[in-house]
């Protein structure tokens, strides 16, 4: 088992690709290993036993783009994830009933594939929260003491 951080993105403006290079970068400075990820597939997570979700919410509440193939591709799979513990991330704005609304569906599906979250989701409101970065590093040990 991969003992690294898999970090995945689901990114429409480039708003979590952002905060996911960041916070690569802190868990490289902290010793983690970590693999970033902005088109993943299914090949791409198996191997690892940590999953990060960092995401936006699209739309109506959708996946953005580039992380709707993967999640296709879980949804048609079925893989058994009961080795993958994962934490999510997600940007969205409170001017919108679906704020946030990618987080849910990562939760959901990950969940019902048998990977165990280890803390609550991070959920960043673009409207009042002008520092994307220093919020999700501040959130980060959430997610690393449970590893």
């Amino acid at each position: 088992m991969n003992q690294s951080i898999c970090i995945i993105t689901g990114s429409t403006l480039g708003g979590a690709e952002y905060v996911a290079d960041h916070v690569e970068e802190v868990l490289s400075e902290q010793g983690f290993k970590v693999e970033l990820f902005n088109n993943a597939t299914l090949a791409d997570i198996e191997p690892h036993q940590y999953l990060l979700v960092i995401t936006s919410t699209h739309g109506a509440g959708e996946l953005p783009e580039n992380i709707q193939p993967l999640f296709e591709e879980l949804a048609d799979q079925q893989p058994n994830l009961a080795h993958l513990k994962f934490g999510v991330i997600g940007l969205g704005s409170s001017d919108y009933d679906t704020f946030c609304y990618a987080v849910n569906t990562v939760e959901t599906q990950l969940l019902e594939l048998g990977a165990t979250q280890v803390c609550d989701s991070l959920r960043i409101d673009v409207v009042n929260n002008f520092d994307h970065d220093s919020t999700a590093e501040e959130w980060l040990p959430n997610f690393t003491e449970q590893l």
